[in-house]
């Protein structure tokens, strides 16, 4: 039947008793295949993750500017990465690193949710913030 219609004898299952087989263009399957295939990869979205750094001791001007930034990566749809980085001695500022963290969480609360909360790993206190969903 396959030769008459001009097209391709396909197994379809070959475990089957008795076993299942298609009468179809194989060709054509394989393309339309590939097709749906490609446009399901260009629905799917790649997560970006933008960081913004801090020092202990950043300054209202220079914070509000990074703030700005911050809000601006997350109405784009990108993860946020704030940290605060301690050079040397700077360390025992550990308590205004993550004040200056949770205050930076409070500032962006209408525009994303804390994903992790300031965690101090090494010489870095760091913190994630996702976007919110559009509706």
């Amino acid at each position: 039947m396959a030769d008459q219609f001009e097209l391709d004898l396909v197994e379809i299952s070959p475990n089957a008793e008795p076993p299942v087989c298609k009468i179809m263009d194989y060709k054509k399957f394989v393309y339309e295949q590939k097709k749906r295939d490609k446009a399901l990869k260009a629905k799917s979205s790649q997560v970006v993750v933008k960081e913004i750094r801090f020092g202990p001791q950043t300054d209202e001007h220079d914070y509000e500017f990074k703030r700005k930034n911050a809000e601006k990566f997350l109405k784009e749809g990108a993860k946020l990465k704030a940290f605060v980085f301690f050079k040397g001695r700077s360390i025992i500022y550990k308590d205004q690193g993550q004040i200056l963290l949770l205050r930076l969480a409070q500032d962006l609360e209408e525009h994303g949710k804390v994903e992790a909360m300031p965690v101090l790993e090494g010489k870095r206190m760091i913190m994630f913030i996702a976007p919110k969903k559009k509706k």
